[in-house]
């Protein structure tokens, strides 16, 4: 082998060994830059939570205008409604406290029930829902003010307007034991208050 074919291949394999470590410190860095930020898959732009948002943004506040509210009667417990709230957004949202109402010509909101709140708020997926329960009126006939009332507004946190949702049978008797619980994402443990 002459010295020159000797020293060319010297050359070769050096600069291959160069250019392997290049490329390897370039993806290093590029890796390194997404650290403290979620996985190297997000680093590289390719992991993404559902929704479209990046992993660690704040997922939102359910918006009152992507949202569907219906309301039904209950067999038990007496005296109560079910409020149920389905994300129609194409992206996740949260639910947060409770849903506040006002029925009929009512000034102040109804009253929440404090003791249902829940470890943390729902966070619906599109198509998931929540539920809220509502108890029109004592079951006792302890209750003052009872009138007949034919129209429910819902607002939800985050929003300032409300909705209109229709009462089933087109009306419902409330009294001053009206209240809601918070949002739940179980049906049995919105009516178990």
């Amino acid at each position: 082998m002459s010295v020159t074919a000797y020293r060319r291949g010297r050359t070769v394999r050096t600069v291959s060994a160069s250019v392997l470590a290049v490329a390897a410190l370039t993806l290093t860095t590029a890796f390194s830059a997404g650290e403290g930020t979620g996985s190297r898959a997000d680093a590289a732009g390719l992991g993404n939570t559902a929704g479209g948002s990046s992993k660690g943004e704040p997922i939102g506040d359910c918006d009152i205008n992507k949202t569907v509210f219906s309301v039904q009667s209950v067999e038990r417990p007496v005296n109560h409604l079910l409020l149920t709230a389905t994300n129609g957004a194409g992206v996740d949202c949260r639910l947060a406290d409770f849903p506040s109402l006002r029925f009929g010509d009512s000034q102040a909101a109804t009253p929440q029930i404090e003791e249902s709140k829940p470890q943390s708020a729902p966070v619906l997926t599109p198509g998931e829902s929540a539920y809220a329960g509502i108890t029109t009126s004592a079951a006792d006939g302890s209750g003052s003010h009872g009138r007949v009332v034919n129209s429910l507004e819902v607002f939800i946190e985050g929003n300032e307007d409300g909705t209109d949702v229709e009462l089933p049978g087109g009306s419902v008797f409330v009294d001053s034991s009206a209240k809601v619980t918070y949002w739940q994402t179980d049906v049995e443990d919105a009516l178990s208050w």
